[in-house]
């Protein structure tokens, strides 16, 4: 069996209630602590910052779900984490795309509609848009066979793909390539006048039937904008064998703007995704616990507690972080990506921040286009952004 992580295999047989008391809380700092761009005091927020991070989709390894590809793994325990730790990025894109970023968990209270809609996108069985099933499958076409690991870009270009079934969240996703983020392919990408439905302005009615992660009326209720909302994922390796220090600024400031989706990465065979930062540490959630597969109940409620962490988050220095990364935000609309442009603009102008990836209007000549070449862009960087994985 590939293991991803010897010194995790003990806590892949802990039940979640157990890991509840294994973790630290948060230190005594005068250092705020950044949430995907809200910051918070430990002093007078300890409350609002547990809460936030309650409040994320947790996915961790899954045992006794329904076979993959019908006669493969039935868990993940050992070799899915990266592709957990994905579903969790993209997890908070539609949460921010159909809840808003102000959502709330709150356990026993009961939610609406549109986050079940979300959660059941992700549950462990064939016909969830980004169920373990869908991304392990598609993963094939990326060289990648069911059960063996992913890195960063690898799993950033799978569920770019997936996401093209997703017609309810209707997301323009972009990866983009060669440490660059080209303005006029965003935006070509984002203004299609594509029907767009079940947004967070548009929330669905409580008598929405579900399928599939979605509504099934869907279609009744769509309408046009001119803008897609753009998830931007940007795969990167800030060193060879380590992180460069001069990355680490500029990598906290991700953490601080208001689109930030977080990170996606680790330690080498071992994924976390990061959510935020606190002085000198990474704020993450660990995926490397085995939970049993969720089924909703005879009455069609889906049990959603063990999909909250309810612990205090895992931290780790960021020196520590492995250099194969992913970056991800989300801008709902044109505003938001003109905000975020600014936003990156100015970093380049502080002292101490090495840009971690060039931003840039136009592509630039000396480019290869993939579509020419007839290559997808995993192959073009996977070897570089997914090693130590």
């Amino acid at each position: 069996m590939d293991v991803c992580d010897f010194s995790f295999l003990f806590l892949a047989t802990l039940t979640y209630d157990t890991l509840r008391f294994e973790y630290e809380d948060f230190p005594e700092t005068k250092e705020p602590v950044w949430i995907l761009g809200r910051k918070y005091s430990v002093f007078t927020e300890k409350e609002e910052i547990l809460l936030d991070v309650t409040s994320r989709l947790w996915f961790t390894y899954r045992k006794n779900f329904p076979a993959i590809g019908g006669t493969g793994p039935t868990s993940d325990t050992g070799w899915g984490c990266m592709l957990r730790c994905g579903q969790m990025i993209f997890a908070q894109a539609l949460v921010c795309r159909h809840l808003g970023r102000d959502w709330r968990w709150i356990k026993g209270k009961r939610q609406m509609d549109n986050y079940f809609n979300v959660l059941n996108a992700f549950i462990d069985k064939k016909d969830s848009y980004y169920s373990i099933h869908q991304i392990a499958q598609m993963g094939v076409g990326e060289g990648k066979s069911i059960g063996q690991w992913y890195g960063p870009n690898t799993v950033a270009q799978v569920l770019r793909k997936l996401a093209t079934f997703d017609t309810w969240s209707s997301l323009a996703v972009h990866i983009a390539m060669d440490n660059t983020v080209v303005m006029e392919e965003i935006r070509r990408l984002c203004q299609s006048n594509v029907p767009c439905a079940g947004a967070a302005a548009c929330p669905a009615l409580e008598s929405d039937v579900l399928y599939n992660g979605c509504p099934e009326d869907v279609g009744l209720r769509e309408r046009l904008n001119p803008w897609k909302p753009l998830v931007l994922l940007i795969p990167l390796r800030l060193g060879l064998t380590e992180i460069n220090e001069a990355y680490i600024e500029t990598l906290k400031h991700c953490f601080m703007m208001p689109q930030s989706l977080g990170v996606i990465g680790g330690k080498p065979n071992s994924a976390h995704y990061f959510i935020g930062y606190v002085g000198e540490e990474l704020i993450y959630l660990d995926p490397h616990t085995t939970q049993p597969a969720v089924e909703p109940s005879d009455s069609g409620c889906l049990p959603d507690e063990s999909f909250h962490c309810q612990h205090p988050p895992c931290r780790m220095n960021i020196a520590e972080l492995d250099p194969s990364i992913a970056v991800g935000f989300f801008c709902n609309t044109e505003a938001d990506f003109n905000d975020w442009c600014q936003q990156i603009k100015k970093l380049s102008l502080v002292r101490g921040a090495l840009p971690m990836f060039e931003l840039v209007e136009r592509q630039p000549s000396h480019f290869s286009n993939p579509d020419v070449l007839n290559l997808t862009p995993a192959h073009r960087l996977s070897q570089q952004c997914d090693s130590g994985f």
